[in-house]
Formats: C-alpha cells, structure tokens, sequence
C-alpha cells in the first residue's frame, strides 16, 4: 500500500493524459498524497483544474506561480517526494531528461529528485521504435530510473504493443509493490524465495492426463506474502488459471519433471524452498503420440516413479538453506507428516488435511497445523490468505532461530 506516500506526477502532452486521473484515483485511494506536475503541452490535453480537484493541491506547471516573485521550488519537490512517477511521458521528454535540457518545471522537478522515478511512455509506434528514442531509454534505464509498460514494451521482443502507456492500475501496483519490497523490516527481505505450486499434469496422450485438483491458491498466496515482505520470490507453477504480482518471477511448468527441474536450478541459488505444489507422484511409463482410441475392454496404464522434488531439496540443501514442506493427507496425518519432515530434510511440514470439509482442494480456506523437529501448532480454518501470513510469520521465526510462539 502507499498510505502516507508522497508522490510527484509528472504529466507531459500526450493523449493518454486523461488517465492520469485515473492514476491519481488509484494512488489517493491507497493513501498517497499527490502533487502534480505538468508540462505546458500537458494542459492542452487535460485542465490543471481537473487534476487539482483530485489530488486537493495546486497544479505546479510554470516556475512562477504569481506576478509578485513567488516562485515553485523544484528543490523542494525533489526533497519531499518519496517517488516521482511520469506518467503518460512522450518521446520529448525522454529526450530531455537523457540530456538534462531543463526547459520546463517538469524536467527541473526530476533533475532535482531525490527519490526513485517511474516511467511510463506513451507515444505511437514509429517513434517508440526510432533507434534515438530506443537509446534515450537505454540511456534513462542505465541511471536507475524505473520503465513501467506492458508486456510487449520496452525490454520485450516484437513491436505490438509497444509505445502504448501501461494502464493506470497497473503503474499504481507497480509502485506499491516497489514500496512494500523496500519499506519491509522482515528477515525475507532480500532473501531469494523459490516455492513451487499448482498441481503438475502427466500426459497420457496428446490430449489426456494424469492429475489432481490443486488451485494453486495456497502457494500463490505464499508467493505475494513473501514478496511483500521484501523477498525475491521465484513461483514455478503448475497448470493454473491464477496470476501474480509482476515482482514475482514465474516459472510456468506443466509436468513433475519440468517442475523438479525448474525447482532444483533456482534452489541452487535460493535461501528458502517452500514446497507448495501437489506433485504427481507417478507418470505413464509410456506416453502414447497419437490420440488413444476407445476399444472394447479394459486399457491398463503402466506407470512409472516421478522425481521426488522434496526429497532432492533436502539432500542439496546447506546449512544456510531452509526449507519448508507440505503433507496432505487423509488419515494418519501427524504421523505420515512426522515422517514426511525427516524424509525431505525440511525445517518444517505445513499439513493439510481432506477430513477438514471445505479446505485444501478447490477451496479459498484451509486449515494447517505446523509441525517441526520440536514443536507443533495447530490453526483454526481461515482463508488462504490469512494461512500464508500464518506460515511466512514461522519461516521467519525460524530463519531468525527463535522457534514457534506460543
């Protein structure tokens, strides 16, 4: 969130300058104070009186705001912002900004900022791709400053797309997301987090597979705690229709080996495995290339052993590494979980189980107990979300070796 942030916006003429509005309802509506800047061409597309209706503050467009000497400090923006965004920002202002031609408030307000700066262009497609733009951001990118675009922009291949200003809600996230990573005093913060999710499918044929109901809910979940804790989170997920915050670092995998493969190349380098995933245990031993057809009878599928993922975590795993492992299970569930923690080498279980209706599968609740080599815990039903927090609250209690509160 960016309650109690200050925010200046640099507003430049484009005609995407009517989202700007947007944006200021988006970043006043998760507590930031706004300050707007625009340039002179700016307001040909957008009234300074709109905009101060929103934010509750002047719009600074000139140096001198009266006739009697009283002047805009650019000094004073760049001091009291915790972070300048440009938003939409034309190729003439990339431009100036590479070079320092500090002919307007705007660019002074920047040259003078103190804070970090987001950047959204905005411009059409020849001009976003003429090589003097392209090395304007190359330029701008190599001083720090941050390009917020879609998908297809500025550090992506292929043209579509390409120019067009990335959507209000998304640029406010983006922002958010930059200040919860670096506002975090967790001991995640800075810690490279994998954690795998989702179920895996193992192909039968071309259009048949063998599987099992996990969302993906529960790591998903996991993921943005830890993102907003201030970790670099890598998700390798499985077949799932969710998505995730563009911090995080995704990993799509459809089988248990793309998935274990996925999972020990980032452990090599990662301090924490969470271990979220409902991984098929078994795989056709023979995948057919064609399409099986129906027949009279019974078909037998023989099938073979999967890697065990857990398991090879815990045999790389270093004294500095932690690892955290999930057990679902329908009976016996202390006992198989007790186990299941030796087994893998994890610091800890996270177990679920079926016998609780209306969690794990399919569901946005789950119920967990927590169980380590000396101690245990056991947690009411509760969303997902609140789960996560409950889990990331004792993998930071155990990273920190103070073990579980009571």
């Amino acid at each position: 969130m960016l309650k109690g942030k200050k925010i200046v916006l640099g507003i430049t003429g484009s005609i995407a300058a009517y989202k700007s509005c947007l944006l200021i309802r988006e970043f006043v509506k998760q507590g930031a104070e706004v300050q707007v800047v625009i340039t002179p061409a700016g307001k040909e597309f957008i009234t300074p009186i709109t905009l101060s209706a929103l934010t509750h503050k002047p719009v600074v467009s000139e140096f001198f705001s009266q006739r009697d000497g009283t002047w805009n400090s650019h000094v004073d923006l760049g001091l009291w912002a915790d972070a300048m965004v440009i938003a939409p920002c034309t190729a003439s202002t990339l431009g100036k900004m590479a070079h320092g031609v500090a002919d307007n408030m705007l660019i002074t307000t920047y040259l003078s900022m103190k804070a970090p700066v987001f950047i959204a262009p905005a411009m059409d497609l020849d001009m976003y791709a003429h090589p003097s733009t392209q090395q304007n951001m190359r330029t701008l990118a190599s001083y720090g400053n941050r390009f917020i675009e879609p998908a297809s922009g500025f550090l992506a291949s292929g043209l579509e797309g390409k120019g067009r200003m990335e959507e209000p809600e998304v640029i406010a996230r983006r922002v958010s997301e930059f200040f919860d990573q670096n506002d975090s005093n967790s001991p995640l913060k800075g810690k490279r987090v994998v954690i795998t999710a989702g179920p895996t499918y193992e192909k039968i044929d071309p259009v048949r597979f063998i599987g099992n109901y996990s969302s993906g809910k529960m790591g998903f979940a996991i993921a943005e705690e830890c993102r907003r804790r201030g970790a670099d989170v890598t998700l390798v997920a499985g077949p799932v229709s969710l998505k995730c915050s563009d911090a995080i670092n995704r990993v799509d995998v459809e089988s248990c080996r793309e998935m274990y493969d996925a999972a020990t190349e980032a452990f090599r380098t990662a301090d924490v495995a969470i271990l979220a995933a409902a991984v098929a245990d078994y795989r056709p031993a023979v995948q057919a290339e064609q399409k099986i057809k129906r027949s009279e009878g019974d078909m037998q599928i023989f099938l073979s052993p999967n890697p065990d993922i857990a398991a090879t975590l815990g045999q790389m795993k270093t004294a500095q590494q932690t690892i955290v492992a999930f057990a679902l299970e329908t009976n016996d569930e202390q006992t198989n979980a007790e186990r299941k923690l030796q087994k893998k080498n994890a610091d800890f279980i996270v177990l679920n189980s079926l016998r609780n209706e209306g969690t794990c599968f399919r569901t946005d609740d789950n119920q967990i107990e927590i169980i380590g080599r000396d101690f245990r815990h056991a947690y009411p039903k509760k969303s997902k979300a609140d789960t996560a927090v409950d889990i990331v609250n004792e993998l930071e209690r155990v990273i920190g070796g103070y073990g579980i509160l009571p």
